[in-house]
């Protein structure tokens, strides 16, 4: 049976603890995965072979702030480690494949632009299967040429301060209007002609 688009954003709002308001991002994970495995039409729609290369914002809940995205991407790449500041983020993959790796940080965050990372977790997502990192978890993805996918963010983290580390340097540094998904936007851009 086919989950509905308009279906898995009510239960993405649902998902929402009615008292502190936070979400369960578990549960937006399993439901992002049913609509990717079961959605063929709006997968195609969104990140099949006609869809045009770029971040596209397909819904953003007026009540609760998550946003949906859907990401194409011509060329592959491969982010720093990251984070998403305040904001949690699922990513489901639509087509190709997404190595994901999980960082964990060693340091105190007391030093100003020092922190110390290692990697953590290491997992590839295929089509179908779909990720999750909640607030402030250092995550790392890397994606190959027309790679597509959906991910869900909790607030615009094209206008957030995230943070950037660098494990070679031992350094952090904060990033305005959203470092990730301003480097996801900007290797779009930079590579779609």
């Amino acid at each position: 049976m086919t989950y509905e688009f308009e279906t898995f954003c009510a239960d993405c709002r649902d998902a929402y603890d009615p008292e502190s308001g936070d979400a369960d991002i578990e549960a937006i994970r399993q439901c992002l995965e049913k609509l990717l495995q079961t959605n063929t039409e709006f997968v195609e729609a969104h990140c099949g072979a006609d869809a045009e290369y770029g971040v596209h914002e397909i819904y953003r809940d007026p009540a609760k702030g998550f946003i949906v995205y859907a990401h194409n991407f011509p060329k592959g790449r491969t982010s720093p480690p990251h984070d998403h500041g305040e904001s949690w983020a699922v990513y489901g993959q639509a087509k190709k494949f997404t190595d994901m790796t999980e960082w964990r940080r060693l340091d105190d965050g007391s030093r100003d632009g020092f922190a110390e990372i290692e990697e953590a977790n290491t997992y590839r997502l295929e089509p179908g299967m779909v990720g999750k990192f909640g607030p402030h978890d250092i995550h790392q993805i890397h994606f190959e040429d027309d790679a597509r996918l959906i991910r869900v963010t909790g607030a615009d983290l094209f206008v957030m301060d995230t943070l950037t580390y660098d494990p070679a340097t031992h350094s952090v540094k904060t990033v305005g209007t959203g470092s990730a998904a301003d480097t996801e936007r900007g290797a779009i851009d930079s590579t779609a002609a």
